[in-house]
Protein backbone atom coordinates (compact mmCIF):
# COMPACT_ATOMS: atom_id res chain seq x y z
CA UNK A 1 0.00 0.00 0.00
CA UNK A 2 1.27 3.43 -0.90
CA UNK A 3 0.08 6.80 0.33
CA UNK A 4 0.41 8.71 -2.94
CA UNK A 5 -0.39 12.23 -1.78
CA UNK A 6 -0.11 14.00 1.54
CA UNK A 7 -3.41 15.18 3.01
CA UNK A 8 -4.39 18.61 1.71
CA UNK A 9 -5.28 20.51 4.87
CA UNK A 10 -6.62 17.27 6.34
CA UNK A 11 -9.59 17.16 3.97
CA UNK A 12 -8.44 15.03 1.00
CA UNK A 13 -6.57 11.77 1.43
CA UNK A 14 -5.39 9.52 -1.40
CA UNK A 15 -4.15 5.96 -1.26
CA UNK A 16 -3.16 3.34 -3.80
CA UNK A 17 -3.66 -0.30 -2.90
CA UNK A 18 -2.49 -3.41 -4.72
CA UNK A 19 -4.57 -6.14 -3.07
CA UNK A 20 -7.61 -6.60 -0.84
CA UNK A 21 -5.54 -6.71 2.34
CA UNK A 22 -4.17 -3.25 1.48
CA UNK A 23 -7.71 -1.93 1.06
CA UNK A 24 -8.66 -3.30 4.48
CA UNK A 25 -5.60 -1.57 5.95
CA UNK A 26 -6.64 1.75 4.37
CA UNK A 27 -10.07 1.26 5.97
CA UNK A 28 -8.38 0.84 9.36
CA UNK A 29 -6.50 4.11 8.85
CA UNK A 30 -9.60 5.94 7.64
CA UNK A 31 -11.53 4.99 10.76
CA UNK A 32 -9.22 7.35 12.71
CA UNK A 33 -10.27 10.26 10.44
CA UNK A 34 -14.01 9.70 10.71
CA UNK A 35 -15.43 11.57 13.65
CA UNK A 36 -19.15 10.91 14.19
CA UNK A 37 -21.59 12.01 13.01
CA UNK A 38 -20.58 11.32 9.42
CA UNK A 39 -22.45 10.26 6.30
CA UNK A 40 -20.09 9.20 3.54
CA UNK A 41 -20.90 8.16 0.01
CA UNK A 42 -18.84 5.15 -1.14
CA UNK A 43 -18.54 5.35 -4.90
CA UNK A 44 -16.88 3.05 -7.38
CA UNK A 45 -17.72 0.47 -10.00
CA UNK A 46 -18.88 -3.02 -9.05
CA UNK A 47 -16.02 -5.02 -7.56
CA UNK A 48 -13.69 -2.11 -6.82
CA UNK A 49 -13.60 -2.80 -3.08
CA UNK A 50 -16.21 -0.65 -1.36
CA UNK A 51 -17.23 -3.42 1.04
CA UNK A 52 -13.59 -4.44 1.50
CA UNK A 53 -12.82 -0.92 2.70
CA UNK A 54 -15.73 -1.09 5.15
CA UNK A 55 -14.21 -4.32 6.54
CA UNK A 56 -11.15 -2.34 7.64
CA UNK A 57 -13.23 0.47 9.14
CA UNK A 58 -15.33 -2.04 11.10
CA UNK A 59 -12.19 -3.79 12.38
CA UNK A 60 -10.61 -0.53 13.51
CA UNK A 61 -13.76 0.30 15.47
CA UNK A 62 -13.82 -3.20 17.04
CA UNK A 63 -17.28 -3.45 15.53
CA UNK A 64 -16.71 -6.67 13.52
CA UNK A 65 -14.03 -8.93 12.13
CA UNK A 66 -13.33 -8.48 8.42
CA UNK A 67 -14.94 -11.81 7.50
CA UNK A 68 -18.15 -10.78 9.33
CA UNK A 69 -18.64 -7.71 7.11
CA UNK A 70 -20.54 -8.49 3.93
CA UNK A 71 -22.16 -6.39 1.27
CA UNK A 72 -25.66 -5.24 2.23
CA UNK A 73 -26.78 -5.44 -1.42
CA UNK A 74 -29.88 -7.50 -0.62
CA UNK A 75 -30.48 -6.55 3.00
CA UNK A 76 -29.78 -2.85 2.23
CA UNK A 77 -28.42 -2.14 5.73
CA UNK A 78 -25.97 -3.69 8.17
CA UNK A 79 -25.45 -2.22 11.64
CA UNK A 80 -22.38 -2.68 13.83
CA UNK A 81 -21.58 -1.45 17.34
CA UNK A 82 -18.03 -0.28 17.91
CA UNK A 83 -15.93 2.33 19.67
CA UNK A 84 -13.54 5.10 18.73
CA UNK A 85 -11.25 6.63 21.35
CA UNK A 86 -13.32 4.99 24.08
CA UNK A 87 -16.63 6.39 22.80
CA UNK A 88 -19.42 4.20 21.45
CA UNK A 89 -19.89 4.37 17.69
CA UNK A 90 -22.67 3.00 15.52
CA UNK A 91 -21.45 1.93 12.09
CA UNK A 92 -24.17 1.71 9.46
CA UNK A 93 -23.25 0.18 6.09
CA UNK A 94 -25.86 0.67 3.39
CA UNK A 95 -26.05 -0.36 -0.25
CA UNK A 96 -28.66 1.53 -2.25
CA UNK A 97 -27.72 0.06 -5.65
CA UNK A 98 -31.05 -1.74 -6.03
CA UNK A 99 -33.21 1.22 -4.98
CA UNK A 100 -34.86 3.05 -7.85
CA UNK A 101 -36.06 6.30 -6.38
CA UNK A 102 -36.18 8.71 -3.47
CA UNK A 103 -39.44 7.17 -2.25
CA UNK A 104 -37.78 3.76 -1.80
CA UNK A 105 -34.84 5.44 -0.11
CA UNK A 106 -37.16 7.11 2.41
CA UNK A 107 -38.24 3.68 3.70
CA UNK A 108 -34.70 3.10 5.02
CA UNK A 109 -35.06 5.90 7.57
CA UNK A 110 -31.70 7.44 6.75
CA UNK A 111 -32.41 10.54 8.86
CA UNK A 112 -32.98 8.34 11.92
CA UNK A 113 -29.57 6.73 11.44
CA UNK A 114 -27.76 10.08 11.58
CA UNK A 115 -27.34 10.20 15.34
CA UNK A 116 -24.40 11.98 17.05
CA UNK A 117 -22.53 8.65 17.45
CA UNK A 118 -23.09 7.39 13.88
CA UNK A 119 -20.83 6.66 10.95
CA UNK A 120 -23.07 6.00 7.95
CA UNK A 121 -21.35 4.56 4.87
CA UNK A 122 -23.56 4.40 1.78
CA UNK A 123 -22.51 2.40 -1.26
CA UNK A 124 -23.96 3.87 -4.48
CA UNK A 125 -25.17 6.92 -2.55
CA UNK A 126 -24.21 9.18 -5.45
CA UNK A 127 -27.38 7.94 -7.20
CA UNK A 128 -29.53 10.03 -4.88
CA UNK A 129 -29.63 13.80 -4.59
CA UNK A 130 -30.88 13.61 -0.99
CA UNK A 131 -27.88 11.50 0.07
CA UNK A 132 -25.40 13.73 -1.76
CA UNK A 133 -26.96 16.73 -0.02
CA UNK A 134 -26.60 15.19 3.47
CA UNK A 135 -23.18 13.65 2.87
CA UNK A 136 -20.23 14.95 4.88
CA UNK A 137 -17.79 13.40 2.42
CA UNK A 138 -17.08 10.80 -0.22
CA UNK A 139 -14.80 7.83 -0.60
CA UNK A 140 -14.20 7.12 -4.28
CA UNK A 141 -12.52 3.87 -5.31
CA UNK A 142 -11.19 3.50 -8.84
CA UNK A 143 -9.57 0.47 -10.46
CA UNK A 144 -6.21 1.51 -11.92
CA UNK A 145 -5.14 -1.79 -13.48
CA UNK A 146 -5.17 -5.38 -12.25
CA UNK A 147 -5.92 -5.46 -8.54
CA UNK A 148 -4.61 -1.92 -7.96
CA UNK A 149 -7.05 0.65 -6.64
CA UNK A 150 -6.92 4.39 -6.05
CA UNK A 151 -8.88 5.45 -2.99
CA UNK A 152 -9.69 9.14 -2.66
CA UNK A 153 -11.32 10.37 0.54
CA UNK A 154 -12.81 13.85 0.49
CA UNK A 155 -14.21 15.22 3.75
CA UNK A 156 -16.28 18.40 3.80
CA UNK A 157 -15.59 21.18 6.26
Amino acid sequence: MTNVAPPAEGRIHEFTTHRGADTIEVGRKLARLLVPPQLLVLSGDLGTGKTTLVKGIAEALDAAEADEVTSPTFTLLHEYDGALDGKAVKLFHLDVYRLEGERQLETLGLDELLTPDALVLVEWGEKFKSIRKKATGEIAITAVGGDARKITVTLKE
